[in-house]
């Protein structure tokens, strides 16, 4: 079982850096003042899901997922 919660620290360290990093790589919110007239709404902002930004988006909340589930199961003590 010792083997089993090493693997599973590694993982874990592993999510923590890739969350951190995907965290980072992100833009902020705020686009500035052209949100106030709706000059943000372009092409872009309508299609967010399939830019980069979109799959950043995505790509975080299945690492955060990630992260707790597996805080959770390593703060279990069945190993």
């Amino acid at each position: 079982m010792g083997a089993l919660r090493i693997v599973l620290t590694v993982i874990f360290i592993l999510v923590c850096i890739a969350l951190t990093v995907s965290v980072l790589m992100q833009e902020g919110k705020s686009a500035g003042l052209g949100t106030i007239s709706g000059a943000a709404e372009s092409y872009w902002g309508k299609n967010k899901g399939r830019s980069m930004e979109g799959l950043l988006s995505k790509i975080t909340k299945v690492l955060a997922i990630l992260f707790v589930v597996l805080a959770a199961v390593l703060n279990l003590n069945v190993f």
